[in-house]
């Protein structure tokens, strides 16, 4: 069959305010989740949903430090044991979860992942309890999934790693974010350079296959020779993945004031220092997989890429982490004050219940064909026209024609969107924080607007 012709083009098409509109990491986002009015039960919820290529998260909300751009789900310490309590109700949550899947159809696990929070601010003993719950409550066979883990450079100690390598860690993720003390001062991450080297040497030793470092452009101070710094300071480690992330300055967020920068001067710098980062990477050996991620020509993929679609399910365990079935994503609350976190995981600790699903966004037909077209048009390889043809029975041209209009027009789209792979321009994958949040629903723009910051 004839494939139906694309929507004319329109001449001109205003560009977006900012370059930096929003870090699309997922969609819905949670700002637009809401309480649950009928807590719809677990079981309901998964009864004849595919569960045989199920992806695992498990979140640890604790980090030893908050860093000044972080807006992530955390608290600062663990007092008066709560970490063990925290992990009790994770091994409930685990339970429940794993009954309410049941056993109308094969339930396996495709891939795993530890995040935070930094999971590694937990024991050495407690990450053994923590693949414990993911094993024999879930049902993971951790040593045969990609399992990745996230990890500091205070937190990376040597017992830690080698629990994580010997229980099969394919991934470990150090947030770095720059190796000068001046640039990391001015993040509001205190750190040291010799100590993340030697974080980076304890990686290394405990032989996981694949390391990722993150690093921050847009900085208060940053130069193109501090990010060359950096930049070459990570290479010398050679990881199989680096992660260039442009710095955002959120509401509650510990920085007091975004930078010394005009918005427009502060997204040139950003645009500027992300094209040095990008072609310094290509340069050496890297292939660009998003707009963030950096991988080792090579190096084989440890579970699904940033922004990847996922068609299949998602079991998140945790008071930060999220779960998806076809027709209903659901979480817990969400806050970035500290006080307001306090309170959800204290909550979330006393909680005994744990087989409904209290806080979340149904996804309808529309929403599930933006996911899909944002999610896989944000990947470098781009999207085969043919494959949302054959999921969704149209063209993403005839669901979108005004946005894609408006990519091509800017110059965001590979030949003008008009081939059988749907993909970004290399200008288009620079603007990736300003074209994803243009492919948001107007519902979802509306419930994110009216969410209400704590």
């Amino acid at each position: 069959m004839t494939a139906p012709a694309p929507a004319p083009l329109a001449p001109t098409a205003p560009p977006p305010s900012s370059p930096y509109s929003a870090y699309v990491y997922a969609y819905p986002h949670k700002t637009a989740y809401r309480p649950l009015a009928e807590r719809p039960a677990l079981r309901d919820l998964w009864h004849g949903e595919r569960k045989d290529a199920l992806s695992l998260y498990l979140h640890i909300p604790f980090c030893e430090v908050r860093c000044g751009f972080c807006n992530l789900f955390t608290r600062i310490g663990a007092p008066d044991g709560l970490t063990g309590r925290y992990l009790d109700a994770l091994e409930r949550q685990a339970t429940a979860v794993r009954d309410a899947l049941g056993d109308d159809g094969p339930v396996s696990f495709a891939n795993a992942a530890f995040g935070g929070g930094t999971p590694t601010f937990l024991t050495a003993l407690e990450l053994e309890r923590l693949c414990d719950i993911a094993e024999r409550r879930m049902g993971a066979d951790l040593r045969a999934v990609p399992l990745s883990v996230e990890t500091s450079p205070a937190t990376a100690t040597a017992d830690r790693l080698a629990v994580l390598a010997e229980r099969g860690a394919t991934r470990v993720s150090i947030g770095v974010q720059s190796f000068l003390a001046e640039e990391a001062r001015a993040a509001v991450r205190p750190q040291r350079r010799a100590d993340v080297e030697a974080a980076l040497g304890r990686i290394r030793d405990a032989r996981v296959p694949v390391l990722n470092i993150d690093l921050i452009y847009g900085i208060d101070g940053q130069t193109p020779a501090t990010w060359r710094t950096s930049l070459d300071a990570a290479l010398a480690w050679r990881p199989e993945e680096l992660y260039l992330y442009p710095l955002y300055v959120r509401p509650l967020t510990g920085l007091a004031r975004r930078t010394a920068l005009t918005d427009r001067a502060w997204d040139e710098q950003r645009l500027s220092l992300y094209r040095q980062g990008r072609d310094h990477l290509l340069a050496h050996g890297y292939e660009q997989v998003s707009m963030r991620m950096f991988r080792l020509a090579g190096t084989a993929p440890q579970g699904p890429d940033d922004h990847a679609c996922q068609t299949d399910g998602m079991i998140g365990l945790g008071c930060g982490a999220r779960s998806y079935t076809s027709a209903l994503h659901y979480s817990f609350d969400y806050a970035v004050d500290m006080g307001e976190i306090r309170g959800i995981i204290d909550d979330y600790t006393a909680t005994a219940d744990f087989t409904r699903a209290v806080h979340g966004r149904p996804t309808n037909g529309d929403e599930a064909r933006r996911r899909h077209l944002l999610q896989s048009l944000l990947q470098a390889q781009g999207m085969p026209v043919a494959d949302y043809r054959e999921r969704f029975g149209a063209d993403p041209h005839e669901d979108f024609p005004a946005e894609l209009a408006a990519f091509a027009a800017r110059g965001w789209l590979d030949e003008d969107g008009t081939g059988p792979l749907l993909r970004l321009s290399p200008e288009g994958l620079a603007h990736s924080d300003a074209l994803g949040p243009e492919l948001f629903s107007p519902a979802v723009r509306a419930a994110m607007a009216a969410y209400e910051t704590k």
